[in-house]
């Protein structure tokens, strides 16, 4: 990730000429710019950054928005709501280009083509740090040791591969606490999915060679292992070795299973990402796809937010940096449309790479068939999602009428809490828009106050309720936050507020739960000075019948909808996504408590020691009650660290 450099020269506009901001502020200073590259960014009065963009001469590039004839109606509101600007000189334009894409991302500007969707992609790790290497999927810098093979458009595509990998080459997925305390083979063992080398049923050196296979697979040498497993299993079916062939017949079959999954596994192409852009309806879909080994390792979508009046090219181009900002490149990268800097990104991502990059829009043969084939699943995707759209808007205008509000909300929060009798306690926070639910604002609070009783429903929600709100008014007072926008900005391009980024206040906070739990919101928010946010409580019905929810608002008798009422339905999706991601993050913090090992606790005692330990005793429940000379008697335990061991299960 390109890192921002201290900006060499910083000016204020209107200061600096003396005119009021706009056209005349910017011809009055242009003279005093660099004729170097670099980037600039336009701020309005408040400081928010309007706009980053990137220049080969910065005092040719800002010049050219002093022109009266020739800009779009975008630029000229931009350039009227400019009161000052940052520029930041860089050594050459390969590096004003990354910057300029770091920054769009970091700042969002609201004139800028912003990448909305931006979760890392999954890999998978074969990890090279234990004897015995685990296959597992892996998101987030690579910093653990071991081969790392990706990306995968999605956390499904990289679960079939693995649940296949681990059928054809019975590579372990277990983690390596789980593997040091096994002292029987498990399940997928008896399921043909693991060999168990944790307990011996395989032997390191030939469990060794199962890793090598697989890891041939995923460099893209799928061929030649299929034929030595061939080759394997008809020299097994020779020696009437009945059983070992087939267990090779089925890990062949695994290996087809895989390719199967993959779809399109072009021949002539190794390594690529293919970008396909379309645009319909004011909107834009650029579908991805990634080929890595000769293998189709998957497709995903975007939808960019961008000015209606941007054309493909430019809003690609724009896409393009942004999406590598913090991804490695491959060697080749292929475009539906040529964009205008299509040179200079090559340039760029082979430097940040440190080897060849090559940028091109194909015009036959088999690569173009692969552009052809992305742009009609963009085609497709944006279908889908217009459709989304215009029934989503509908939604949020028959919400705003149902709850009262003056305008169809634009940010809905869900809160709901999962615990098992007040245990691994978590609440959560959903939200959700115009387009739907924004993944990426998602919250879990972990329950911190000890002075709960344990499963106490209305204590946790008053604790959660506090820390978001606290939170809130501290990094977003409500004045800002409701600042409308600038008078100049035409209707058409607000659009209801669809494709903006969500406002950091809610218009609606949902929560699950009746009379009391809404109490308890109204008074923790009271507490925080905050009177005028809609609180609305969702009780379930008798018998926790769907359907049957009654409704709870301030200053207003509980009410029910109507059955088929399309709010109904919407309300029971927000408050189940709500519920789904409390009770995922409860079991996730769950897991992470049962997969702890007592011994972890104890200083000294390394991988090697617990293993030894656990063998010797079957259990670390066993291990609890051993005596001193039991443990003592254990390979590598010394007398000391018996005493050391004794001592933490007893207390003394």
């Amino acid at each position: 990730m390109a890192e921002e450099p201290t900006p060499d020269l910083v000016l204020s506009l209107q200061d600096e000429a003396g005119t009021p901001p706009g056209a005349d502020a910017i011809a009055a200073v242009v003279k005093r710019l660099p004729n170097a590259p670099g980037v600039y960014r336009m701020l309005s009065k408040d400081g928010t950054v309007l706009y980053v963009g990137k220049a080969r001469s910065l005092k040719k590039r800002v010049a050219s928005y002093t022109r009266q004839f020739g800009l779009s109606g975008r630029i000229m509101r931009m350039i009227q709501a400019t009161v000052s600007m940052e520029v930041v000189v860089t050594r050459s334009e390969t590096e004003a280009l990354l910057l300029e894409a770091n920054l769009i991302k970091r700042l969002r500007p609201r004139y800028n083509v912003l990448l909305r969707d931006d979760k890392s992609f999954p890999y998978i790790l074969i990890t090279s740090d234990h004897e015995a290497p685990q296959i597992v999927k892996h998101r987030g810098p690579h910093n653990r040791k071991g081969d790392y093979f990706g990306p995968f458009a999605s956390a499904g595509a990289v679960d079939r591969t693995i649940n296949s990998i681990e059928r054809a080459f019975l590579i372990r997925s277990c983690t390596d606490a789980v593997y040091e305390s096994r002292t029987r083979p498990c399940l997928l063992f008896q399921i043909k999915r693991c060999s168990a080398p944790c307990t011996g049923e395989i032997a390191l050196p030939d469990y060794a060679e199962l890793v090598r296979e697989a890891k041939g697979f995923l460099s893209g040498r799928s061929q030649t292992i299929r034929s030595e497993l061939a080759k394997a299993m008809e020299a097994a079916s020779e020696k009437l070795d009945f059983e070992h062939a087939a267990t090779l017949r089925d890990r062949i079959a695994a290996l087809a299973l895989v390719q199967g999954h993959q779809g399109i596994n072009p021949q002539g192409v190794t390594e690529a990402d293919v970008f396909a852009i379309h645009q319909e309806g004011g909107q834009t879909a650029i579908q991805v796809f990634f080929f890595r080994t000769g293998q189709n390792w998957g497709n995903r979508p975007y939808f960019p937010r961008a000015d209606k009046s941007l054309g493909p090219e430019e809003v690609l181009g724009s896409f393009l940096a942004q999406f590598y900002d913090d991804k490695p490149p491959p060697r080749l990268i292929l475009l539906s449309h040529a964009i205008e800097d299509e040179q200079l990104l090559a340039a760029a991502l082979s430097e940040k790479a440190g080897r060849k990059v090559e940028v091109a829009t194909p015009a036959r043969g088999e690569k173009k068939d692969l552009v052809d084939h992305a742009m009609a699943n963009a085609r497709e995707a944006l279908g889908r999602r217009l459709a989304e759209t215009s029934t989503q808007r509908s939604l949020m205008v028959a919400m705003a009428e149902t709850f009262g509000l003056a305008t169809p909300p634009r940010r809905i929060e869900v809160y709901d809490n999962s615990h098992i009798m007040g245990t691994n306690a978590v609440g959560a926070m959903v939200v959700a828009g115009p387009d739907g639910f924004i993944r990426n604002q998602y919250r879990k609070f972990n329950i911190r106050s000890a002075a709960l009783t344990p499963g106490d429903d209305f204590g946790m929600m008053r604790e959660v309720l506090r820390r978001r709100f606290a939170r809130l008014i501290a990094e977003s007072p409500r004045a800002a936050a409701e600042e409308l926008p600038p008078a100049d900005v035409d209707a058409e391009d607000e659009d209801s507020g669809a494709g903006d980024p969500p406002p950091d206040w809610p218009d609606v906070v949902l929560i699950d739960g009746g009379a009391g739990q809404l109490a308890a919101a109204t008074e923790t928010l009271a507490d925080l000075g905050l009177h005028d946010v809609l609180l609305v409580g969702i009780a379930k019905g008798v018998d926790r019948d769907a359907g049957l929810e009654k409704f709870h608002m301030r200053g207003r008798a509980s009410f029910m909808l109507q059955p088929r009422d399309p709010v109904l339905y919407f309300v029971q999706r927000l408050r189940d996504e709500a519920h789904r991601f409390a009770i995922g993050t409860h079991r996730a913090k769950r897991k992470a408590d049962l997969a702890k090992n007592p011994l972890d606790e104890i200083s000294g005692i390394g991988p090697t020691r617990k293993r030894a330990l656990l063998r010797h005793f079957g259990t670390a429940k066993a291990l609890s009650r051993a005596t001193i000379p039991d443990l003592a008697a254990v390979e590598g335990i010394s007398q000391q660290m018996a005493e050391v061991i004794y001592n933490h299960f007893h207390g003394n």
